[in-house]
Formats: C-alpha cells, structure tokens, sequence
C-alpha cells in the first residue's frame, strides 16, 4: 500500500487511482478489439478526477505507450503507405499547435470532429483521391493540431483510416501506429509549456502496463470477429462517441 502511495501523484486519491488503473486496461482492451473507443472513454473518466491542466499531457502520454504496445503487437498489419504520408502531417499539425497553443472555443472543435466522424461512418463515400499522400497529409495535419488542445481525435482519424482499410487487423494495426506518432510530439510541446512530467511519471508507466495487458486481452477477441461484424461494431462505437462529442459540445456551448 505504502508502494502504491508513493506512485500516485498527490492530487489523486488511493481508490481513484486504482480505478484509473482498471480503466487503462478495459479500454485499452475496447480499444484493440473494436478498433477505437477506448481513448476518448479514458479521456472522460480522467476528466472526471484529474486536475484541468493535467488532463491533455497526462492522457497524450498514456495513449502514447498504449499505443505503441498495440502498434508493436500488430506491426505485420500495418499499412506503411498511409504511416509515410501521416508523419509529415503529424510534425506539420505539432508545430503549428505549438505555435497557436491557445484555448479554443471546444464546443467548436467537438461538434466538427463528431460531424466528420458520423460522415465517414455512415455518409457516402469519400472521392479515392482523398485517400492518396496529399489527403491522409491533411487529414494528419488537422487532426494533430486539434489533439494538443482537445485529445479526443482518435475517434476521427480511426473513422478515416477504416474507409481505407475493411480488414480489421489492418485497421487496428495502422490507426495504433498513426495516433503513436500523434502523440509523440506532446511530451514536447506540452514539457515546453512548462508542464511538470516528472510528477506523473510512475502513475504514467503504470497506467501504460495496465494498458498493454488490456491490448493483449484486446487482440484475442478481435481474432474471434470476422471483418464484416468488426466493421459494424466499429461503427456503432464510433457513432456513439460522436453523440457524446455532440453532447459535450452542446454543454460547452451552453446550448442546454
């Protein structure tokens, strides 16, 4: 007990931080298996507990680490074309935000990025053209300046990336390579911003381990799917996510 006191940043409680820990395994388990989901989940919960100013770096870094561990489970999956044309953006959205590092109307950001992922999950489908380097550029570009102000892009680059790719290891397998190299770059703009990691380190790798056993657990229910019932699932997920974002939004707003 004494161990885990000393883990734990002081700004949250035993019995928080233990159910944070279940949390980083459950969703990342969500995450691995349905394809997206489990990111934005995890965001909600630690919003719930965690102080404002932590919330984006602490989450970025995590997510960092789950992702790398899901990247590096499937990396024979991973479609390397969509990763080359993604890096770019993702440097090009980094240091644009770095430089912009301002707080954005959110309710402006939820209700775009929800409206775009209801649009790639049920809407017609995009021009191929939109799929090639210079579109997957963009989108990378957009979404990695958007997540340094509001993390809760994984639902719309994995809308993205699933209109590229019907196999379901692919999709997982390349969506957990794009958001590792998404949020890389947030140790560094946010350590730049003047945000003290040190006090969250060992909560951080905690929280990363309780993630890749929750990845693993993930990656043996996505076998048992086939393509077709993975894809429907996936969507359904994702349009759930996006009326809790339009939710969000309309609170942010103060339309309710």
């Amino acid at each position: 007990m004494e161990v885990l006191n000393q883990l734990i940043p002081e700004s949250l409680s035993l019995p928080v931080a233990v159910f944070l820990l279940a949390s980083s395994t459950i969703t990342s388990m969500i995450t691995a298996s349905l394809g997206a989901g489990g990111g934005v989940l995890l965001l909600v919960l630690m919003a719930s507990w965690m102080p404002p100013a932590a919330i984006i770096p602490v989450h970025g870094m995590i997510q960092l680490g789950s992702n790398i561990g899901r990247a590096a489970l499937t990396w024979r999956h991973v479609d390397w074309r969509v990763i080359a044309a993604f890096l770019p953006g993702v440097i090009a959205g980094a240091a644009l935000g770095a430089w912009l590092l301002v707080n954005l109307p959110a309710h402006i950001w939820q209700l775009t990025i929800a409206l775009f992922v209801l649009y790639l999950c049920w809407g017609p489908a995009l021009p191929k053209g939109a799929f090639g380097a210079p579109g997957v550029f963009l989108a990378s570009t957009l979404t990695s300046f958007v997540s340094l102000f509001v993390g809760a892009t994984g639902p719309l680059v994995a809308a993205f990336i699933k209109q590229i790719h019907t196999d379901r290891f692919k999709t997982v397998a390349t969506f957990a390579t794009a958001m590792t190299l998404q949020h890389a770059p947030k140790a560094l703009v946010f350590g730049a911003a003047g945000f003290m990691f040190f006090e969250w380190l060992p909560f951080i790798l905690a929280m990363i381990a309780c993630g890749f056993a929750g990845t693993w657990l993930g990656l043996h229910v996505l076998s048992t799917l086939s393509n077709r019932k993975f894809t429907l699932i996936f969507n359904i997920v994702l349009t759930a996510l996006a009326i809790h974002l339009l939710w969000q939004a309309s609170l942010s707003a103060g339309w309710w």
